[in-house]
């Protein structure tokens, strides 16, 4: 997750988790001005989005950053949740939060997103993915994501974009459910395709 502020050094900041058993904790994060959270009230409307699924899932938050997606959603009940993160310092807060809440599930991998996603034989119910801005992986990402089976049937991923991106073009056996905008972030819900009679 990047941002183009700059944040003195030592600087810290904090997300508030804001649903399920944690609801209210708020959580402190080194704030390099690389790390920007999902802002609550798109929290709220993904995890609306989510609700229908999110007990008992299994999650990935790629490009994990602060953590807050994938802590909230441990928070509302998922059973595991994956965090990819490339950063040691926002990892190691990552599994310090873990630590903190005493979670279950979560498990953190020090890995490049794209590499460790190529790699990957795993099968999940929710994705999360929200990388720095000013890259562009989303066709690797996508693909991979479709040719490998990543998402489980009935399963949903989450991409946040800048707002003025618009959603991402979709390979073949994907599908935008909905796409919202709020203030500088863009969010999506994207499913497997539903195949024609």
């Amino acid at each position: 997750m990047s941002t183009a502020r700059h944040k003195r050094r030592g600087a810290s900041g904090s997300f508030r988790i804001i649903g399920g058993q944690w609801r209210g904790r708020r959580l402190r994060f080194p704030d390099t001005g690389e790390l920007r959270p999902t802002p609550d009230r798109v929290r709220e409307t993904v995890f609306n989005w989510l609700s229908p699924i999110i007990d008992g899932a299994s999650c990935l938050d790629l490009y994990s950053g602060s953590g807050a997606l994938g802590l909230e959603a441990l928070s509302r009940g998922a059973a595991a949740c994956t965090f990819v993160e490339r950063n040691d310092d926002a990892l190691e807060t990552v599994r310090t939060h873990l630590e903190l809440l005493q979670a279950q599930g979560g498990h953190c991998v020090r890995a490049d997103a794209l590499a460790w996603l190529k790699r990957c034989e795993q099968e999940f119910d929710v994705i999360f993915i929200d990388p720095p801005y000013e890259e562009d992986p989303w066709s690797q990402l996508l693909y991979r994501i479709g040719s490998a089976r990543l998402l489980r049937p009935g399963g949903r991923l989450y991409l946040e974009t800048a707002a003025g991106c618009g959603p991402p073009a979709l390979p073949d056996g994907l599908e935008l459910l909905r796409s919202k905008r709020a203030g500088r972030v863009g969010y999506h819900l994207v499913s497997i395709s539903q195949e024609t009679p």
